[in-house]
């Protein structure tokens, strides 16, 4: 049984950074396509913030966080991490890290994701 956890969510100050594990377990790293990090916000979708090619290390972020945060991943611990630096207050919300099995899929839709964590909260306050 797949299963991610996140962790490593918290309240931090604007211009603040934080750091957000994904550890995944019951499939091998390498069977995945990619992984990928959103974030939904309260009264908002669910969107896109950055995604890494486990193959190749190929990364690709949502304009609002270039530059900020950076994904990395540990294939040996079949951990992702998300710094995150500089925050915004507009940063807040529930993250979540995902798995994508489809190969060459469009890595951008949350409906291309199979699995899913539980979520952790960013807060980031003026």
């Amino acid at each position: 049984q797949v299963r991610l956890v996140e962790s490593g969510g918290g309240l931090v100050q604007t211009g603040g950074s934080l750091r957000l594990s994904c550890a995944a377990s019951g499939r091998s790293f390498s069977s995945w396509y990619a992984m990928g990090w959103f974030r939904q916000a309260p009264g908002k979708e669910r969107e896109f913030v950055v995604a890494v090619t486990v193959s190749n290390g190929r990364t690709r972020y949502a304009d609002s966080v270039k530059g900020r945060f950076t994904i990395s991943r540990d294939n040996a611990k079949n951990t992702v991490y998300l710094q995150m630096n500089s925050l915004k207050p507009e940063d807040t919300a529930v993250y979540y890290c995902a798995t994508n099995a489809v190969a060459y899929s469009d890595i951008y839709p949350s409906s291309n994701y199979a699995y899913w964590g539980q979520g952790t909260q960013v807060t980031v306050s003026p």
